[in-house]
């Protein structure tokens, strides 16, 4: 009960990002690589809101350099560029689609929507902003790992069944790489998020890295055998 209680508190708040710290956030000029194009064997752009973007914490200590840090210990030479950007909707998301084709991804972790189901947004829009997202995506042959978010049982049943069905139904659909639920292990535990109760930790990220690991490691298997 506790966890959800957390989750809950964790949810509420994403929505104020955009309100209280849109100014500090990185915007889509910020998003750097962790090392040269020359040198990486492909790239990876995670692309999502506050929780990919590492709110309160520092660069290093986000998932996807975590992540790009995994990935070259285990010999995989892959870039992982934070596309992140706090506050953001699924609306949002899809409408700077163009710019991150501009950073030529091999491969895409896809983290959005919760900011739609705190503003109430029907599940149908949500569905489609993420469907045409990896149809253009797929288009460009570009392998999308999907992480899969919830919304809690207060929002009312009809509604949270909706928005939980939309990426194990998009990631059937589109063939794409599903992480059943982004904050698995970290949503409502107190020593893995800051003092708000919120964001994620360094050590919340590392645990957060280590969960999708696996399905991004799936992912440059695809891309290697070229599926």
């Amino acid at each position: 009960m506790k966890r959800w209680i957390g989750l809950a508190a964790f949810i509420a708040v994403i929505i104020l990002q955009a309100q209280v710290s849109g100014s500090e956030q990185r915007n889509e000029a910020s998003a750097v690589p962790q090392q040269s194009q020359a040198a990486s064997q492909g790239t990876i752009v995670a692309m999502g809101d506050s929780l990919t973007a590492g709110l309160g914490v520092n660069e290093n200590d986000a998932y996807p350099a975590q992540l790009e840090r995994r990935l070259q210990a285990a010999g995989l030479n892959w870039r992982v560029v934070n596309a992140g950007i706090s506050g953001e909707t699924s609306s949002g998301a899809l409408s700077r689609i163009n710019w991150v084709m501009k950073l030529r991804p091999d491969i895409v972790v896809l983290e959005t929507g919760a900011n739609d189901g705190l503003r109430g947004i029907d599940p149908r829009v949500t569905q489609k902003n993420i469907d045409e997202m990896l149809r253009i995506f797929k288009k460009n042959k570009v392998l999308v790992v999907l992480a899969g978010m919830r919304m809690l049982r207060n929002l009312g049943a009809e509604y949270t069944d909706a928005f939980n069905a939309i990426y194990p139904r998009l990631a059937a659909k589109h063939n794409v790489t599903l992480v059943p639920f982004f904050l698995q292990g970290v949503a409502g535990e107190s020593s893995l998020n800051q003092k708000d109760g919120i964001h994620p930790t360094a050590e919340g990220y590392r645990i957060i890295t280590g969960k999708i690991y696996p399905y991004v490691f799936q992912a440059i298997k695809r891309h290697r055998e070229g599926r």
